[in-house]
C-alpha cells in the first residue's frame, strides 16, 4: 500500500474516533521540562525537541510505541486525535500536532464548498485542544481542482480567518502542511514553501504558521536548508522523511539530515521536529531510534 493511502487510512480512523471528551492540562509550560528529562533519559544533546508520527507506526500499539519513544528521549506524538490523548497523558508525553478536524487531505480551506463542515470540525476542535494543553492543529489546503492560486490564497484566508480570533483566545496554532504535488498528493495546492508563506503573510497572524515536511519539499522545490533560513518565521513543525521513498533517513537517502537540523537550530527554532518516515527494516523501532540520533545534532 502507498504512503499516501497509509496517511489518508489513519486519518479516516482518526476523525472516525474524535469525540468531545473532557481531557485535562499539560502543553506549552512543560514543553521544555519534558525535553530536559528526556535529555537525561534518552541521552539527547536538547537542541532539537524530538517526536514521531503515530500513523508511520501504526502496526505497533499506542502504549508500546509511548514506552519506547521515552526511552529514545522522544517526548511527543504527533497526528493524535483526542480518543488518544489520554494514553499520551499516560506516560507524560505531549501531543505535538493534533488532528482530527481536518475533513480529509484534497478537501481543504482553499475550496469555499468545504468551508462549512471545516469551520464546524475547528470550532469544535480548538477549544478541545487547548483544554488539553496542547498547541498544534494541523490543517490542510486541499486539492486545487483548476482553483488558481489567488483563488485558494483568497478563499483559504475567507475560511481561516473566521477561525483565527477563535485559535487566538485558545492559544491554539493553525498549522498548514506542505505536501508535494509531484509524488504523493497529486494537485495539492499547499506544494510550496512559497504559496504557504504568501498564505501565511495574508493572514498575518501568529496563530496560523506552517508545517515544513522536509521530505515533501525535497521532491517538490529542493534548496531545503536555504528554504528554511529565509522562512522560519513562518514555520512552527518539522517532518522528515528519506527521499526518495519515504523510508529511513540514513545514507540510502539524498538528505543529509544533520545538516539540516543544525540549520533548524540555528534559527532559534524550539518548536518540535517529527519523524514521519516509513521504515523498511523488520525493526521499526531500531530504525525510529536511528533518526533520532541522526537528527540530535
Amino acid at each position: 500500500m502507498s504512503a499516501n493511502l497509509n496517511r489518508r487510512s489513519a486519518i479516516k480512523g482518526i476523525l472516525a474516533g474524535t469525540v468531545a471528551m473532557g481531557i485535562p492540562s499539560g502543553f506549552s509550560a512543560l514543553a521544555m521540562a519534558k525535553n530536559e528529562a528526556a535529555t537525561q533519559l534518552g541521552k539527547l544533546k536538547g537542541n532539537i525537541n524530538h517526536c514521531v508520527s503515530r500513523w508511520c507506526f501504526n502496526d505497533i500499539d499506542l502504549d508500546t510505541l509511548c514506552i519506547e519513544s521515552k526511552k529514545m528521549g522522544i517526548t511527543g506524538i504527533d497526528l493524535v486525535g483526542p480518543k488518544d490523548w489520554p494514553t499520551l497523558k499516560k506516560y507524560d508525553l505531549v501531543s505535538t500536532m493534533c488532528n482530527g478536524a481536518e475533513i480529509n487531505l484534497v478537501d481543504g480551506f482553499n475550496d469555499v464548498k468545504f468551508h462549512e463542515t471545516l469551520l464546524k470540525n475547528y470550532t469544535e476542535m480548538i477549544p478541545l485542544v487547548a483544554k488539553a494543553g496542547y498547541k498544534n492543529l494541523i490543517c490542510f489546503s486541499g486539492s486545487r481542482r483548476g482553483i488558481t492560486d489567488e483563488e485558494g490564497w483568497n478563499n483559504c484566508v475567507i475560511g481561516l480567518q473566521k477561525l483565527i480570533r477563535l485559535a487566538e483566545k485558545h492559544n491554539v496554532i493553525l498549522v498548514m502542511e506542505l505536501l508535494n504535488s509531484k509524488i504523493d498528493h497529486k494537485d495539492y495546492q499547499c506544494d510550496r514553501t512559497s504559496w504557504g508563506v504568501e498564505l501565511a503573510k495574508r493572514l498575518n497572524s501568529e496563530n496560523f504558521k506552517l508545517l515544513y515536511d522536509i521530505y515533501h519539499m525535497q521532491i517538490d522545490e529542493g534548496d531545503v536548508i536555504r528554504n528554511i533560513r529565509d522562512n522560519h518565521q513562518h514555520i512552527v513543525h518539522y517532518h522528515t522523511a528519506g527521499v526518495p521513498g519515504r523510508n529511513e533517513i540514513d545514507e540510502t537517502q539524498e538528505l543529509n539530515y544533520s545538516a539540516i537540523m543544525k540549520a533548524i537550530a540555528k534559527t532559534g527554532f524550539k518548536g518540535f521536529v517529527g519523524q514521519e518516515f516509513i521504515p523498511k527494516n523488520p525493526d521499526k523501532l531500531a530504525s525510529l531510534k536511528q533518526a533520532i540520533a541522526i537528527c540530535d545534532i
